[in-house]
């Protein structure tokens, strides 16, 4: 069976002297193990196409539940992070938590356009780099099902907490005064960091990391955005402690 599908590279492994083993993120199949045969080799039509962090048409080969490339072509190499150590880094980590939060064969566009959404706004700089990473990763975990309740407080109900909380592990948002016991981890946010917790989540996926902080919420909301994911998640990457190691 033939299918021919747009797909972003999130991982490529070298494989003989010349091949590639790419983990791709299609809209259409989600994540799939393809073998790019002979895309190393000089002068591949395919090696542009099969590079890490790019979008690529491509045509793909099932025989027996394997997938085998066998054309591709570039649409979005996303240059801004090629040209940057500390931004390809993070894309890196990008890659890393979407290759980590899809299942094969399992189709998910709204993953899949949450990846590209964030690869060209850290390529084009649309807004900061910790503000794109904050938006990213508390999307993606709305996406992987750990959505937080920010709505107003759960105990109170009031949709403006007084010195509001979020639990990390509940993923539940209370006034300081309402914080029950057994809560778990939870971390104060400043009004502002709690504004730009409620746009990422619940704004159009087009717009959700196009807002504007202060310098002191930035701060913040970096640092309850990471904490939140990885508390979800439940595991660390190494794409993201390399990328905290080279950006300034």
């Amino acid at each position: 069976m033939y299918i021919t599908t747009p797909g972003l590279v999130l991982r490529d492994t070298e494989y003989k002297e010349s091949s590639r083993i790419l983990t791709v993120l299609t809209g259409t199949h989600g994540k799939l193990t393809v073998t790019a045969k002979g895309a190393k080799r000089k002068g591949s039509r395919t090696a542009a196409a099969t590079q890490l962090l790019t979008l690529s048409e491509m045509t793909l080969f099932e025989n027996r539940d394997r997938w085998t490339l066998t054309e591709a072509r570039s649409v979005e190499q996303f240059l801004g992070l090629r040209e940057d150590l500390a931004k390809l880094s993070l894309g890196t980590y990008f890659a890393e938590a979407l290759d980590s939060l899809s299942d094969e064969d399992a189709p998910n566009p709204e993953l899949l356009s949450l990846g590209l959404n964030a690869l060209f706004a850290l390529s084009r700089s649309v807004n900061s780099d910790a503000l794109i990473k904050a938006a990213f990763e508390l999307r993606l975990a709305c996406l992987a099902g750990f959505e937080p309740l920010l709505t107003d407080c759960a105990v109170c109900g009031k949709e403006a907490p007084t010195a509001p909380v979020l639990s990390l592990t509940g993923g539940t948002l209370y006034c300081a005064a309402c914080r029950p016991e057994g809560a778990g981890d939870c971390l104060t946010l400043l009004p502002g960091t709690l504004e730009a917790m409620r746009h990422i989540v619940y704004a159009e996926p087009r717009r959700f990391c196009l807002f504007r902080v202060g310098a002191e919420t930035e701060r913040q909301l970096a640092r309850v955005c990471e904490a939140y994911f990885l508390a979800q998640v439940g595991r660390g990457f190494g794409s993201l402690d390399y990328y905290k190691s080279v950006a300034v």
